[in-house]
């Protein structure tokens, strides 16, 4: 049968997942019940993605705020701290500073602006342009940023972060004063002992500040980052990638997923005899054009996944090949000529004219991305993705 349909994407229903579920046996069944009731076979190199908050949901990958504030308490004895340029999050960062308040007596709480490091804003650029505001530069005080955006909220939540997060500090008897500025080193003029909450840019700013006489510094990755027996931990990521479950506790990112695809990949070859690839993935890595968010607040899209999903595309762009080499053809002439030249791409691709227009990021953050906006975060119910034909192209003829 001639090929007419490239890559299917499907959610997939699963029951709802709770702590000490088998997660692997949950993912394996529910994929093959839905080929059964939909009619599809499953086949070579497609992709089962399982989203990381039920990996971690079932392996019981839990902590609480008093876990988190013993932790800041032996890191910080001194019982001041600057958090510097945490994202604005009630899912992502509320219960970490919740943590952090309980475990020190004074936070000074260094913001970036106009937004945080994935996009969430505190005012736009065009208020920097109305206020004379050179980001570069500029420090914005405690007062002068109340006067001038006290205000303001969140395009998306409605919520105004300062506010928020000067409530969540207080109610724990911790006082806090807030500072605005893009230059890391600011944080220097009020303490040395430091926790660098920003997600990508963590450690080029933990060395910034080591480097410039900081006493203690530490990133949420070395938070709760130790083996111990009286709560879960993450040695990669700490408190990075964590979510929030209740208002005393927090799911961390997952720890277990490399086995977990691998019992997936190997369950199906023995049922089905096909080799599937698995990933456990996270947020996806894109921008929204309207609030400008980067919705990566992960670590990484990917913290687990099988070796068919290393590396990156080596495609050819095909409108590329269409209006240049192969200008002068048109109908079958041309389907074949563009057939010939994916055959015989060269394994390698990167740097040539014939890649220019396509996205050779890596395939994790690719497919996971496409997997984040197909689970979404609400109530779909499906919190395992199925991509099929991810992997085939142009030239491939039957199904």
């Amino acid at each position: 049968m001639k090929r007419r349909v490239g890559t299917i994407v499907r959610g997939i229903r699963t029951p709802i997942i709770k702590q000490g579920d088998n997660l692997a046996d949950i993912v394996v069944s529910s994929v093959l019940e839905a080929a059964k009731e939909e009619n599809f076979l499953l086949g070579n190199r497609d992709v089962i993605a399982i989203t990381e908050s039920v990996v971690g949901m079932a392996d019981g990958d839990y902590v609480t705020v008093d876990d988190i504030a013993n932790d800041i308490k032996k890191k910080f004895p001194d019982g001041e701290i600057g958090v510097v340029f945490p994202i604005l999050s009630r899912n992502r960062f509320a219960l970490c500073l919740k943590g952090m308040a309980r475990g020190t007596k004074k936070i000074f709480m260094l913001l970036s602006y106009p937004a945080d490091e994935v996009g969430n804003h505190l005012f736009t650029e065009d208020d920097l342009d109305k206020h004379h505001i050179n980001p570069w530069s500029d420090i914005i005080s405690e007062e002068k940023y109340d006067q001038l955006f006290g205000q303001n909220t969140h395009i998306f939540t409605g919520i105004n972060y300062v506010d928020l997060y000067r409530s969540i500090i207080e109610a724990e008897n911790c006082q806090v004063t807030f500072i605005f500025a893009n230059n890391p080193r600011v944080i220097l003029d009020y303490t040395k002992n430091i926790i660098v909450s920003s997600i990508h840019s963590r450690q080029r700013i933990k060395r910034i500040l080591k480097g410039n006489n900081a006493n203690n510094v530490y990133g949420l990755d070395d938070i709760l980052n130790k083996p111990t027996k009286k709560h879960a931990y993450n040695c990669d990521y700490g408190l990075l990638g964590s979510n929030k479950a209740t208002e005393e506790k927090l799911k961390l990112f997952p720890t277990n997923g490399n086995k977990l695809v691998h019992t997936v990949q190997k369950k199906i070859h023995e049922i089905t005899g096909k080799k599937v690839e698995v990933m456990v993935y996270g947020d996806g890595a894109f921008k929204d054009p309207v609030g400008g968010i980067w919705e990566l607040a992960d670590p990484v899209v990917s913290p687990a996944y099988t070796s068919g999903l290393e590396g990156v595309p080596n495609e050819i762009k095909l409108k590329y090949m269409a209006d240049n080499k192969y200008a002068n053809l048109t109908g079958e002439q041309l389907q074949q000529a563009i057939k010939k030249e994916i055959i015989t791409k060269e394994s390698n691709l990167k740097g040539q004219m014939e890649t220019q227009g396509t996205t050779p990021r890596r395939l994790t953050d690719l497919i996971g991305s496409l997997c984040d906006l197909t689970s979404g975060s609400g109530d779909k119910g499906t919190p395992v993705v199925l991509v099929q034909g991810y992997f085939d192209n142009y030239a491939d003829e039957t199904s």
